[in-house]
């Protein structure tokens, strides 16, 4: 009888490909969703997919979830609470039996983790290898998709993005080597991995100007980057919940520290393949990106 892999955040940008990455390995996977309605779209990535509503405080989901569940890919909310929803969440999985549980971290989490997002993380990770389950971790660096999350908008209509990072270089990562590295520990024998952290990054450490002329080519229309005070950035943020501002102007400053342009090798060690490059996903997102008729 094949597993069933239980994937948390299934509606997000990594919980998406890993529920793709996933549909031709075997296994069952269920799908926890905010929203039975927004997690329909999974149907479409994979037909058989087992859509599940999950509610970190109301415990009776976390058990329904993960009912019969032997693996999960665990990545709570990320919200103020976001610790204590996990420890609700690392709670229910012992009860369940859970045979391995793979963790979404932060790279900041296996640094000093002096920044907000990265103090969480790492408290997570303490939490996860102090619960006796069998665990493994991945630590991503800054998204390439991020670009499309956070800067489609003025790509497309001015074709420039602004960024309060100087030169500083980052090793970004497409999320779908995070999704193939991630099915991988799912899918192999828990033990191979056990306690391990991996810190996961691209093939190459970029600055904005790097990313801009991969953009350009990848579009066919010039895109520029221009890097911007701290001030600037956070008048232009405005919009976001102040304490997200503040998170994302501290993970900037930490890239400014040259802290994320350390570059490995470990997605080509677990998913089997050479990561993305900035240029095949300038290529790959290229009409996003496109002023709109």
């Amino acid at each position: 009888m094949a597993s069933t892999i239980l994937v948390t955040g299934a509606t997000g940008t990594i919980g998406t490909e890993l529920v793709k990455a996933l549909a031709n390995r075997g296994v069952t996977v269920r799908a926890g969703v905010h929203s039975i309605i927004k997690g329909d779209r999974l149907k479409h990535l994979n037909p058989d997919v087992q859509l599940v509503e999950i509610d970190y405080h109301k415990p009776e989901t976390l058990a329904v979830a993960l009912t019969g569940a032997e693996r999960v890919f665990l990545l709570p909310p990320p919200t103020s609470d976001q610790v204590e929803l996990a420890r609700l969440f690392i709670d229910a999985a012992q009860k369940a039996g859970v045979r391995q549980l793979v963790q979404l971290s932060a790279a900041g989490a296996g640094r000093d983790a002096q920044i907000e997002i990265d103090r969480r993380h790492h408290e997570i990770e303490q939490l996860v290898a102090a619960s006796g389950l069998t665990y493994a971790t991945l630590r991503p660096e800054g998204f390439m998709q991020n670009f499309v999350e956070q800067h489609c908008a003025t790509i497309r209509d001015e074709g420039k993005f602004y960024m309060p990072l100087a030169e500083a270089q980052v090793a970004y990562i497409d999320v779908r080597d995070i999704a193939a590295a991630a099915a991988t520990l799912l899918t192999s024998d828990p033990a191979t991995h056990a306690g391990r952290a991996y810190h996961l990054t691209g093939p190459a450490a970029l600055t904005g100007q790097q990313v801009a002329e991969a953009l350009s080519q990848g579009t066919g229309r010039e895109v520029t980057y221009v890097p911007v005070s701290d001030e600037d950035a956070r008048t232009a943020m405005q919009e976001l919940p102040a304490e997200r501002v503040e998170e994302l102007l501290a993970l900037y400053a930490d890239y400014r520290a040259g802290h994320a342009a350390t570059v490995t090798d470990e997605v080509a060690s677990l998913a089997g393949h050479a990561p993305h490059t900035i240029q095949q996903f300038a290529n790959d997102y290229k009409a996003l990106f496109q002023p709109e008729d």
